[in-house]
């Protein structure tokens, strides 16, 4: 065999190696979901699960996920955070990984590469601290929205921070979180994923019996304001999102919980 033959069988088993390692990251590594079916863990609780305007919610172990494939993002993440799900370990961080289990095909986050935006996570990967498999979930690409960075590591860190708190306050808490997702918003990346131009947290506790919610709507940059200042009502967000947050309650407590903007329950202590 000659030197040419020799370097151009060297090339083609470099290209292989690289597809093959390709394949691997983007097939193999990524974590196994079944499509279609449910499969929620024990601990979530579906009963608070807002309705969706596109069509497509996927249920992975620990959150749930209405994508909206004309903005490339879930349109509303949701998942149960309780007391004993907070955990303090530091998991090695992993990879982004493409959700598979969207059947029109989430976002790559390659799209997010070089773009001045974070990839900020709905569901925080702070909150499925419990095990590592909750935990690396957080870090599929239908999980992430761009954001800011002295928004994403500011004002919306410290509001996760407050959640954690709460849900150890009351032993748990309904979480459901997104981007105001509209026509005519700047995108990043070849697949034109949507940045909001602002974002919002809903709560509800039902722990004892006797609900009370919180949301929140912040614009999509940096704040040094009390968290406090950006309570608005359900309602408000309802109007924005077109989506139905809390439909199985009975309509005279949904009426009453969503259209107040009050906090005087929850401690901002």
């Amino acid at each position: 065999m000659n030197k040419k033959s020799i370097y151009s069988f060297i090339a083609i088993l470099i290209l292989v190696a690289v597809y093959v390692a390709k394949w691997y990251f983007e097939e193999v590594n990524t974590p196994e979901i079944k499509q279609g079916e449910t499969t929620i863990g024990k601990d979530i609780n579906e009963f608070f699960l807002p309705t969706s305007t596109t069509g497509q919610i996927v249920h992975h172990n620990n959150y749930s996920l209405s994508y909206a494939e004309a903005h490339e993002q879930a349109e509303w993440v949701a998942y149960e955070l309780k007391a004993s799900h907070l955990s303090s370990t530091n998991h090695k961080r992993p990879y982004f990984e493409i959700d598979r289990a969207v059947k029109t095909k989430a976002a790559h986050w390659r799209n997010y590469k070089n773009s001045g935006y974070d990839r900020g996570h709905l569901c925080p990967a702070g909150d499925r601290r419990f095990t590592k498999e909750a935990h690396d979930e957080t870090f599929l690409t239908s999980n992430i929205s761009p954001q800011k960075h002295d928004f994403n590591s500011g004002v919306w860190n410290r509001l996760e921070q407050k959640v954690r708190y709460w849900a150890r306050k009351y032993d748990g808490v309904f979480v459901v979180t997104g981007g105001i997702l509209e026509d005519g918003l700047q995108s990043i990346g070849e697949e034109q994923v949507t940045v909001p131009k602002q974002f919002y947290k809903v709560l509800i506790d039902y722990n004892k019996g006797n609900p009370k919610v919180l949301a929140f709507l912040m614009d999509h940059k940096g704040s040094d304001k009390p968290l406090y200042e950006f309570v608005v009502s359900v309602d408000d967000i309802e109007a924005l999102t077109k989506i139905d947050f809390f439909p199985q309650l009975s309509d005279d407590i949904e009426e009453q919980l969503e259209s107040s903007s009050s906090y005087k329950d929850w401690s901002f202590n």
